[in-house]
């Protein structure tokens, strides 16, 4: 246990420090480049609703979210209680420790940040604003700012353009447009991130990488294999 509370108390900790340092330091899509290198950037941006920022549902929706949330990250506790309780294998527990990490420290944003900071539209925020903060309880905005557009390039004209607008009648994407090299650009990696979203991805990966390893395959009891040799016999 003492190891799955170490990862989650730093990963909080690196990941509320840079978000924070980020609020009350940059207006909203400021962009600066690391060390001068065009492939790392930190670009501040707010995700308002889902994955990739997409909206769900205006406020209600928001807030049904948030609080799904909070019932996701109760479960993601117990079983990492239940992992250590039963001394599962490192690897399970390192990768459960950091999927509720970062799912910890993206709900912070979500239920806090609007009361704790003003809105950061045209001006830096400010932590605990005599005047209240953006929002109210559980509306909050994720805080994202790492920014890694490896290939960053025009492309020629032979590669076509895709655009379209998806039915209204579609969950979630209904009446949205979409569009693929539309404006000839193309970037890869081009979502913005924070730490939290990188202990997710990190976890899941882990999750993934070292399945066999973390959830082998029981192998029958010399009397499970007697019993069927006799049943077939």
């Amino acid at each position: 246990m003492k190891r799955a509370v170490f990862i989650i108390v730093i990963i909080l900790l690196i990941d509320q420090v840079s978000k924070i340092y980020i609020k009350t330091h940059f207006v909203l899509s400021e962009e600066i480049k690391v060390l001068g290198l065009d492939w790392f950037r930190i670009h501040f941006l707010e995700n308002n609703g889902m994955a990739w920022g997409k909206e769900f549902g205006g406020r209600s929706g928001k807030l049904f979210l948030t609080l799904f949330r909070l019932v996701a990250i109760a479960g993601i506790g117990y079983w990492l209680y239940d992992a250590v309780k039963n001394n599962a294998h490192r690897i399970l527990i390192t990768a459960i420790a950091l999927i509720f990490a970062g799912a910890l420290g993206n709900i912070i944003d979500s239920v806090f940040y609007g009361i704790f900071f003003s809105d950061s539209y045209r001006q830096v925020a400010t932590f605990l604003p005599p005047e209240g903060g953006y929002n109210s309880l559980f509306y909050g905005k994720v805080v994202d700012m790492l920014y890694f557009p490896m290939v960053d390039t025009m492309l020629p004209d032979w590669v076509p353009s895709i655009s379209f607008d998806f039915p209204t009648w579609l969950p979630l994407v209904g009446g949205d447009h979409f569009s693929l090299f539309e404006n000839r650009n193309l970037t890869f990696f081009d979502p913005v991130f924070n730490v939290a979203d990188t202990a997710i991805s990190t976890g899941v990966g882990l999750l993934i990488v070292f399945n066999k390893t973390i959830f082998p395959k029981k192998k029958p009891a010399v009397s499970e294999i007697i019993a069927e040799e006799n049943n077939f016999n």
